[in-house]
């Protein structure tokens, strides 16, 4: 790989374009190192990072496209120390709505998934209708838990709380009150038993969800097989083939105006799954890129 072509994959060598360079790429990514309600396992603070660090082994070629010949840019961690979590994801809205205003679409890596709220919020005020395309092992459509509105556990919730559309994918983990809080919020879903015995339609969102998505990808939607490194793991859920034909045909004809990659928890030694995340954000890059041609 040549110089000139590293440095115009920012992605695959974050430190190469510098944030005053005066080139607008089309993706601006935000690691956002966040962990404070994680209910089993740990360690998503270092989620961005294993990301960044395996993203710089990713094939520029996509099997179908360049994605960073779009331009991709790494903008610097949002502060996560000292921060009480609504100044939190008040930063973290601040950095979307500039990233989003500059022209880019901002790509957040997380951190746990609590961070979603806070990036769709940016969003959901502009002139616009948005829905949230949500995969997750979880629902997490909890009004609060372990005494926090603002666990991981709660982050559609709150989506919710914006008035925003839901979709989710690959759920396979449920609260008792779930198909009620679904009902009642409208909350549409494909879940992982469902995709298990039919597979993935051709035609996932229903009729009448918004164009404009923004796409929240809890890296436990995969099955715990392909990636174990995640606080809270689950059987049974999407391999890599599945996520990404259910992927292209969420994008299929919408405009992805974010998203999101949370709750990987990387383990020492094991880097296989966090290649599988650096390769999940650069594929995702690459639909919305082939889907603007």
């Amino acid at each position: 790989m040549s110089s000139r072509t590293r440095d115009r994959h920012a992605f695959l060598n974050p430190s190469a374009i510098p944030a005053d360079d005066g080139v607008r790429p089309l993706f601006q990514v935000i690691p956002i190192p966040y962990e404070a309600t994680v209910s089993y396992g740990h360690g998503t603070a270092r989620g961005p990072r294993a990301i960044l660090d395996a993203a710089r082994y990713l094939e520029e070629f996509d099997g179908r496209s360049i994605p960073g010949e779009a331009g991709i840019r790494v903008r610097p961690a949002v502060r996560v120390a000292g921060r009480r979590p609504t100044q939190l994801f008040s930063a973290i809205t601040k950095a979307v709505r500039e990233t989003a205003g500059e022209g880019s679409i901002p790509v957040l890596l997380g951190g746990e998934h609590s961070i979603t709220a806070g990036a769709v919020r940016a969003f959901a005020g502009a002139r616009r209708r948005l829905g949230v395309v949500h995969f997750d092992a979880h629902s997490d459509l909890r009004d609060t838990y372990q005494g926090s509105r603002h666990s991981h556990a709660c982050a559609i919730r709150r989506v919710l709380d914006l008035g925003v559309p839901v979709f989710q994918i690959g759920v396979r983990s449920f609260d008792r009150h779930d198909p009620e809080v679904r009902r009642r919020l409208r909350v549409g879903h494909l879940d992982a038993d469902e995709i298990a015995r039919r597979g993935i339609p051709k035609t996932i969102l229903p009729a009448g969800f918004p164009r404009d998505i923004y796409i929240s990808f809890d890296i436990d939607a995969f099955d715990c097989s392909l990636m174990p490194s995640t606080g809270t793991p689950e059987p049974g859920g999407l391999f890599w083939n599945d996520a990404i034909a259910a992927l292209e045909r969420v994008v299929r004809r919408r405009r992805v105006v974010g998203f999101d990659v949370v709750e990987l928890a990387p383990i020492r030694g094991l880097h296989a799954p966090d290649y599988v995340a650096a390769r999940l954000v650069y594929s995702i890059m690459g639909m919305i890129v082939r889907g603007m041609a």
